[in-house]
C-alpha cells in the first residue's frame, strides 16, 4: 500500500510552497526597511483605497500574527497584522492595499471572489475528509481480482472532495492576481505611491505573495494528477 511516488510528491510539493512561502517574507521584511513618502500606516492605505474603489462600507480591524491579513467578505472587515496595519514600509502599503482590493471586488460584485466564497463550505469539508475514501477505497480495491465495486467509488469520491481543493485553488488565482491590480491602480490614481521606486518595492511585494498561490495550486493540482493515476491502477 505505500507508494514511495505519494510521498515524492508530497514533498516535492511541500517544498515548492515552503520556498514561496521563504520568498514572500523575505520580500516583505526587505521592503519594510523603506518607508513611503506620504508617511501613511497600512490601515490608512487600506482605507484611502477602498473608498477609492467605492468599498465605503469597509471595517479595518488589526489582527495578530505575521503576514495574517486578510479579507472577511461577511462581515466587510479588512484585518491587518500589526506590521501591516501600523506600518509606515512600502510592504506594509502594499499588503495593505491588496487586501483593500478585494473589498473593491466584495462592493463590485467581482464573480470570481463570489463564487470562491460559495466553495468555502466544501472545500472546508474536502480538505480534512478526502483522504479517509480514498485510502479505504485503495485498502479495499488492493489485490483484488477486479477494480470495481465499492472500492472503486470510494477512491472516486475521495478523488472529487480533492479536486475541490484544487479548483479552489485554481479560482484564487485571478481572484489574487485581480485584487493586487486594482490596487496598484487605485495606489497610483490617488497618489498613494508618489514614485517609481516605491511603485517597484509594491510590485516585488505582490509579486512574491502571488507566488504562493501559484506554488499552492501547482502542488495540488500534480497531487490530484497522481490521485487519478493511482485510481487507474487500481487493480
Amino acid at each position: 500500500m505505500f507508494d514511495p511516488i505519494w510521498l515524492l510528491i508530497t514533498v516535492v510539493a511541500g517544498g515548492i510552497s515552503m520556498l514561496a512561502s521563504a520568498r514572500v517574507k523575505s520580500t516583505f521584511k526587505k521592503f519594510s526597511q523603506f518607508g513611503v513618502a506620504t508617511g501613511l500606516t497600512g490601515a490608512e492605505a487600506a482605507l484611502r483605497v477602498a473608498h477609492a474603489g467605492g468599498a465605503m462600507d469597509v471595517t479595518i480591524e488589526r489582527h495578530g500574527g505575521f503576514l495574517s491579513d486578510h479579507y472577511d467578505p461577511r462581515s466587510k472587515t479588512l484585518r491587518l497584522s500589526p506590521d501591516v496595519y501600523d506600518g509606515r514600509s512600502v510592504s506594509s502599503i502594499a499588503v495593505a492595499a491588496h487586501e483593500a482590493g478585494h473589498a473593491i471586488q466584495h462592493a463590485q460584485a467581482y464573480a470570481w471572489l463570489g463564487f470562491r466564497s460559495k466553495m468555502v463550505p466544501v472545500v472546508t469539508i474536502g480538505s480534512k475528509l478526502w483522504m479517509i475514501p480514498f485510502m479505504l477505497g485503495a485498502m479495499l480495491t488492493y489485490g483484488a481480482s477486479s477494480g470495481g465495486g465499492i472500492g472503486s467509488t470510494l477512491m472516486l469520491a475521495g478523488i472529487a472532495l480533492f479536486a475541490t481543493m484544487v479548483v479552489f485553488q485554481l479560482v484564487t488565482l485571478p481572484v489574487e492576481f485581480d485584487a493586487s491590480n486594482r490596487a496598484k491602480a487605485v495606489l497610483a490614481s490617488t497618489g498613494i505611491v508618489t514614485n517609481a521606486e516605491e511603485a517597484a518595492g509594491v510590485e516585488k511585494v505582490l509579486g512574491a505573495a502571488a507566488m504562493t498561490y501559484v506554488a499552492a495550486a501547482a502542488g495540488s493540482l500534480i497531487q490530484l494528477l497522481y490521485l487519478i493515476l493511482r485510481y487507474s491502477r487500481r487493480d
